[in-house]
């Protein structure tokens, strides 16, 4: 018995959708930062981008639990004294809500040059709507997986 390693000619990627409505962010986040990785998938090898592209929609109405709405998002401009910060309800309701997902999501990816390349295969949108019909996404219903990983909206 030999182990096997995948090549690129091995690699099937597939697209998925999911509707984030209601769900809970941080099984939402693990189970598409597994999906991007490859981890579901048999043939699974460490080295390659063996994901899936993962379409997310209404990040905007993504759920919560606690108080993690009030919990800060830090970020550093690079000049001294240059630490900011905001909510994550804050950025919800700003211009881009999208990026609260798509950083809950970074950070459950290890830190290196394949995680960065395997965040490309990643698209979230604020809306409903998605400009990749043409793909034919096959829909992921995180929601029917686990009753926790829903909330009712406060």
């Amino acid at each position: 018995m030999k182990t096997f390693s995948a090549t690129p000619a091995d690699i099937e990627k597939k697209w998925i959708i999911i509707d984030a409505e209601g769900v809970v962010l941080g099984r939402l986040a693990s189970i598409v930062a597994m999906r991007l990785r490859g981890k579901h998938k048999p043939s699974f090898t460490p080295h390659m981008d063996m994901g899936d592209n993962v379409i997310i929609i209404n990040a905007e109405k993504v759920q919560m639990t606690g108080n993690k709405r009030q919990e800060n998002f830090y970020w550093h401009t690079g000049h001294p004294g240059g630490i900011k910060s905001r909510t994550k309800q804050q950025i919800l309701e700003g211009a881009h809500p999208e990026r609260v997902v798509v950083q809950a999501i970074k950070r459950m990816l290890p830190g290196n040059r394949l995680s960065r390349s395997v965040m490309t295969n990643l698209r979230v949108y604020a809306g409903g709507e998605h400009p990749h019909e043409a793909q034919s996404p096959e829909v992921l219903d995180v929601k029917s997986m686990n009753s926790k990983n829903t909330r009712v909206a406060k």
